[in-house]
């Protein structure tokens, strides 16, 4: 079988006003922060090539991201909150070569490497346009969406939600069932961070 080339897009455009502060690069286990830790799972994978779209903490992404494998462009448009938008800057950035590209929360520090790489499997083998996670008949992230549909992407209008898309093209959607609910969770809030972030026991540290 034929290796095609898989990338992946990390959406990390948002404004965090739910968290109050630059949620991606708070800490995420022992010399992390949240968006290297995703980089890190993707990375693992064996996606190539990492983009990452930021937006109003395009400065300190940069900085935190520094030395990993990632390329970072910013979504001029990111004040307007479009996930969709986002999207389409970092599909823009992708070489010619990929065939297929993951979509990625850049919020989901709680991806399971072994769900990455089962997605990206299932579209080595299976070459459908759109490859989706399902938890309980629940979509989550990341998912897979082949070259074929990127003009479709390129051509939407910013008011296009990435569920909207998903929907109008549901039929020709592969899902793959897993039984973790990790596809579904984020970090929005300081709430979801102080409940979903590793505990360390190193240094006297008592977990919550």
């Amino acid at each position: 079988m034929i290796m095609n080339r898989i990338g992946a897009v990390i959406l990390a455009a948002g404004l965090s006003r739910r968290m109050g502060e630059p949620k991606l690069i708070l800490p995420w286990g022992e010399g992390q922060t949240v968006i290297s830790h995703v980089v890190g799972v993707l990375h693992e994978a064996g996606a190539s090539p990492i983009v990452v779209v930021t937006g109003g903490a395009h400065t300190e992404i940069l900085e935190t991201l520094y030395g990993h494998p990632a390329v970072c462009v910013k979504n001029p448009q990111f004040e307007n909150e479009s996930m969709l938008t986002t999207f389409q800057v970092g599909l823009a950035a992708m070489p010619a070569d990929v065939s297929a590209c993951l979509v990625a929360l850049g919020d989901q520090p709680q991806m399971e490497l072994d769900t990455v790489r089962r997605l990206m499997d299932v579209y080595q083998e299976k070459q459908p346009l759109l490859v989706v996670p399902s938890y309980q008949m629940r979509r989550g992230h990341p998912w897979v969406i082949a070259r074929g549909f990127w003009d479709v992407i390129a051509g939407l209008p910013s008011s296009v939600t990435m569920r909207e898309f998903l929907s109008a093209h549901a039929h020709q959607i592969l899902y793959f069932e897993t039984d973790s609910d990790s596809i579904l969770r984020d970090v929005d809030t300081r709430e979801d961070y102080a409940r979903e972030k590793p505990r360390s026991f190193d240094h006297g540290e008592v977990p919550e």
